[in-house]
């Protein structure tokens, strides 16, 4: 394994740390004899645990090994693979060069651990091979990757040579992508000690549909037909959805990326203390082969909060015109976002202030910098009821309409009056007492 793993070219600039290279060393060892049997079987069964780590987090299951190689190609972001991203595979002489790692990672695919097993009196890499994971509720791992990365693991095992090798695998690079982006639907970013950010996939993101939303179907039409001409390449607006809590406001956005995920829809979510950190985040995805919405839920700002004009810059009006790949998406429970008091509606003149029209401009311009606004109003009684009359039904919940209306009736009188929220937590205590 260590000299496959050293002639690797493309792919071959490995973390140090990470549990290919640590192997290839490990093995590398062996192949030598130059190793004491006590510490070396320490230290595989130390990168086995790893793969075990990944297995879990993602829910491999029948071979780790050949799971663990495959994530493995799907998480490396090489110009080759960036490149495949956006335009596939074109010819060229850089796919033998490739074609050569994936004459060596079909190897790997292929190797035999036998003999190591046999020497040291192990059977680590035998589990690996046929592995019976412990089933798993979908909340504890990452439903959505694990599935492609079994599903490809498959398809590479039937390749006969590296060339079907790398039609399979270049193939996945342009229908889904390479790295965490081609793999999550949804992202956050984490300020790291030394400065800078991270992007974290939020593993586990709510699979509600737009379906799922009873009523506001004007509401999702407009969402629909600015998400549809983004994803397809054509002008689309900034969107703000405001309106009464528990409307829906929220799930719609998670629905449309749901919805879209499969078009090369991402969603990255950000909170009001790191507006700073915006324009590192569109420099980071600006060039990637997607369409990013930047979530910014529950949006507003207190009248002594300056992180607007952040927003307002990267929004538009700034020295680099905003990438066509990216969009921000935002909801609030204020139109206007910015709290208002008295004095900006007073007309006569303040004398705190001499240009008082003007900063009452400068905090209505934010909400105008969105093209579309949507906005989500509370039900009245009737669409209360016939919300919570769907939800029940979807629930399989067999009360009577008219009991269904009584009881949820009571519901909303003591538990923050009438909304989608509230009916949706109505029905799920129904179905905690059957």
């Amino acid at each position: 394994m260590y000299q496959e793993v050293s002639q690797l070219l493309m792919y071959g600039d490995l973390d140090r740390e990470g549990i290919l290279y640590q192997l290839g060393e490990l093995f590398g060892r062996y192949e030598k004899g130059v190793y004491d049997r006590m510490e070396l079987v320490r230290d595989i069964n130390t990168q086995v645990k790893h793969i075990l780590k990944v297995a879990t987090d993602y829910g491999f299951d029948d071979n780790l090994w050949h799971n663990y190689l495959t994530f493995f190609l799907m998480m490396s972001e090489n110009p080759f693979s960036l490149t495949c991203e956006k335009v596939g595979a074109n010819e060229g002489t850089v796919n033998e060069l490739v074609e050569n790692d994936f004459r060596i990672f079909r190897a790997l695919f292929d190797y035999d651990f036998d003999p190591i097993e046999r020497d040291l009196g192990i059977q680590c890499f035998s589990r690996l091979s046929h592995y019976q994971a412990v089933h798993k509720k979908e909340l504890m791992y990452n439903k959505n990757v694990s599935e492609k990365v079994r599903s490809l693991s498959r398809k590479l095992e039937q390749t006969s040579d590296e060339k079907e090798f790398f039609d399979v695998i270049t193939g996945f690079y342009k229908d889904y992508g390479v790295g965490m982006f081609g793999l999550n639907k949804a992202f956050r970013i984490e300020e790291k000690p030394q400065g800078g950010i991270l992007f974290r996939p939020i593993n586990n993101m709510d699979t509600v549909m737009l379906s799922d939303l009873v009523g506001y179907e004007i509401q999702k039409k407009k969402l629909v037909e600015n998400t549809e001409a983004f994803v397809k390449g054509k002008r689309a607006n900034n969107v703000l959805l405001f309106g009464d809590s528990g409307t829906g406001k929220s799930t719609s956005i998670k629905a449309i990326v749901n919805q879209y995920y499969d078009d090369g829809l991402r969603m990255i979510e950000i909170y009001k203390h790191q507006f700073q950190y915006l324009s590192t985040v569109i420099a980071d995805i600006k060039n990637r082969n997607y369409k990013f919405i930047i979530y910014m839920d529950d949006l507003s700002f207190e009248e002594f909060e300056i992180e607007y004009k952040y927003l307002k810059a990267v929004i538009e009006g700034g020295v680099e015109t905003r990438p066509d790949n990216i969009l921000i998406y935002a909801t609030s429970n204020r139109r206007h976002l910015i709290k208002e008091n008295w004095n900006d509606r007073n007309d006569q003149d303040n004398n705190n202030d001499k240009h008082h029209s003007d900063t009452v401009e400068e905090k209505l311009s934010l909400v105008n910098r969105f093209g579309v606004t949507i906005s989500y109003e509370k039900p009245n009684q009737k669409e209360y009821f016939n919300i919570v009359v769907n939800l029940a039904k979807r629930a399989g919940i067999t009360m009577s309409e008219e009991e269904l209306t009584r009881e949820a009736n009571k519901w909303e009188l003591s538990h923050g009056g009438i909304s989608g929220r509230t009916a949706q937590q109505f029905v799920d205590y129904l179905q905690s007492t059957q």
